[in-house]
């Protein structure tokens, strides 16, 4: 039952995801200013809305592990953030590609990017601390504990063009305080791109999680071999 609610799930983020292609290739019109190549950002700000809910939930998940001390926490904490690394890479990479049209230049060391990229460190530097500690009990409560702190971060990046005005346009989404008037059909595109980009992330985190469940119990079976020898 689970392995088809996940395919459900999949083959609807894949559905929604090509018609977003075809509304956003050939149906929504060139920006004024931009031309063609704003039609990246279509998938750069639903990248970062992604990686920073997945970052949100394992940051909560987190919280749960050391209030509970239940093992399944910290599998989904493993799990969102991988996922959330992958789509913050993908921001990088299509935030990149952007500045170069509109900027000229690959990178800045803007304020947003720059804490975007030390996202991306920390966050990585996470998965390092998972690969150097043993015990599934330690690693678990170590883990947690740098996960809720590397949280800071991404709020840091969200607020940088709030508290630094620096290269990076600011807020476009007319949902956001102070934000800018992005065309409504371009907008509503941006929120329906997000959304397949959710659901297409919920299905990632959970093979991820069922991936690190067998780890988990591999590394149990070799201990008590182990132990027994």
């Amino acid at each position: 039952m689970r392995e088809k609610i996940l395919y459900g799930v999949g083959l609807i983020a894949g559905l929604y995801l090509v018609r977003n292609l075809y509304q956003i290739l050939l149906v929504l019109p060139d920006e004024v200013d931009q031309g063609a190549i704003y039609r990246i950002l279509l998938f750069h700000v639903p990248a970062w809305i992604t990686c920073f809910t997945a970052y949100f939930l394992a940051g909560a998940a987190s919280v749960m592990y050391l209030i509970k001390k239940n093992l399944n926490y910290d599998t989904f904490c493993v799990a969102a953030v991988e996922v959330g690394l992958a789509f913050t890479l993908i921001g990088l990479a299509t935030g990149s590609i952007w500045a170069r049209i509109i900027w000229g230049i690959w990178w800045t060391w803007d304020a947003r990017l720059t804490w975007a990229l030390i996202t991306c460190i920390i966050y990585s530097g996470y998965l390092m601390l998972r690969h150097a500690v043993d015990d599934p009990t330690a690693r678990a409560k170590n883990s947690a504990v740098l996960c809720i702190f590397s949280y800071a971060s991404v709020i840091i990046t969200y607020k940088s063009i709030d508290w630094w005005r620096t290269q990076h346009p600011g807020a476009v989404l007319s949902i956001r305080t102070g934000g800018g008037r992005m065309d409504p059909a371009m907008e509503s595109i941006l929120f329906q791109n997000a959304v397949a980009l959710l659901m297409l992330a919920a299905v990632m985190v959970a093979v991820r999680m069922r991936q690190e469940e067998t780890q988990r119990e591999v590394e149990s079976l070799r201990r008590y071999a182990h132990a027994a020898a």
